[in-house]
């Protein structure tokens, strides 16, 4: 991959929602760094620990408490603060919880996403809006065939059908809206992402590290499902580039697909067996089959046109990935010390930059 300037983002101003949260937490932490005024916008972080607070990422930049159901307190940010950009996160992201919370899931994640696109069609400071839905908005049909971009929407469960919905509401807008380019609307779908900082419930890597950090059995459901798993950096890398090409040229506004290499989509199985190696120690059994709500076992993205048009694609390794994964959960329960967490977060994504040919004079790779 070539060298991508990624110093547009300087002393920009950019409203990140879901700051508290996994995703989030990163991509602030890499805004800042790339010397953007960056404005969180979120409820109280989702759990205990956090991503967020083992960062104290309040202190660097401004956090603001919110929920998107709210759409006057959002607009009231976007008047307040004036975004030339925004990276839309804040989501109920779990699919099992959607099943108990149906409700809750769809206010999040379908009008939390309307709310979000009115303060941007009511407000004239921003340029690019990125709505980040997930893999899981297409309708699965289970195909070894990797979805692409144009394949409808779909899902079978709350969660999944809450995001094709959320896509559908991006294209509405982009269409109805946004289509006189004073404003670049685009949606992005990233695969299972892992990485240092993730403690969400029903998730993995998380559960996995739950039991080995307490040198308890890690105990997995499906271990036979297939996902493309990858590290946090590489969607976000791809969030940062393709708003770096939105900021330019309207003509990058639409859906994308940010996904692993297809080597890289292993079994749940396989990546427990990793994760053991890598963190030294541990055991695991695989649970008896019960009645279960639905959950996809086969899930690939085709993402051809990342690569074509913006010059994008996968830099770690499945093997890769789960190394620096560990090893930030690692430091986590040998430290838990902020500027540490903080300092060993700022290391990863300098050793992904220097990896994938991003480039930025504001970080030394």
């Amino acid at each position: 991959m070539g060298k991508y300037d990624f110093d547009m983002y300087k002393g920009k101003t950019v409203l990140v929602t879901g700051d508290t949260g996994f995703k989030g937490s990163w991509l602030s932490i890499w805004l800042n760094k790339l010397g953007a005024k960056v404005i969180g916008y979120s409820l109280g972080p989702p759990t205990e620990p956090s991503m967020f607070e083992a960062t104290n990422l309040s202190s660097k930049h401004t956090h603001v408490i919110g929920d998107v159901r709210n759409e006057k307190h959002l607009l009231s940010i976007f008047e307040k603060h004036q975004p030339a950009i925004v990276f839309h996160l804040a989501a109920q992201p779990i699919v099992r919880r959607s099943y108990k919370e149906p409700r809750l899931t769809y206010e999040t994640n379908v009008m939390g996403t309307v709310n979000l696109l009115e303060a941007v069609r009511k407000t004239e400071c921003t340029k690019v809006a990125m709505v980040i839905t997930s893999d899981k908005c297409y309708h699965n049909k289970e195909s070894p065939r990797g979805y692409k971009e144009s394949d409808p929407m779909g899902g079978y469960d709350p969660y999944s059908s809450s995001k094709g919905c959320a896509e559908l509401v991006v294209s509405a807008y982009r269409n109805s809206f946004f289509s006189h380019k004073t404003v670049t609307l685009a949606s992005v779908r990233a695969g299972n992402v892992i990485g240092g900082g993730d403690w969400g419930e029903d998730r993995l890597v998380p559960d996995c590290i739950k039991s080995l950090s307490a040198g308890k059995e890690i105990v997995i459901r499906n271990p036979t499902s297939v996902r493309p798993w990858q590290h946090v950096l590489e969607p976000l890398g791809g969030y940062l580039l393709l708003g770096t090409r939105m900021y330019e040229d309207d003509k990058f506004a639409g859906a994308w697909n940010f996904g692993p290499s297809e080597e890289d989509a292993i079994s749940v199985e396989e990546v427990v067996r990793r994760i053991i190696e890598y963190w030294g120690s541990g055991r695991y059994r695989i649970a008896p089959q019960v009645v279960a709500p639905h959950e996809a076992s086969l899930l690939k993205l085709d993402c051809g046109k990342a690569r074509t048009l913006i010059g994008w694609k996968p830099t770690y390794t499945i093997d890769e990935t789960l190394r620096e994964t560990v090893a930030w959960y690692k430091e986590f329960y040998k430290r838990k010390a902020f500027k540490r967490l903080y300092d060993c977060t700022v290391k990863q994504i300098i050793r992904y930059m220097a990896r994938s040919g991003f480039h930025s004079r504001l970080i030394k790779t």
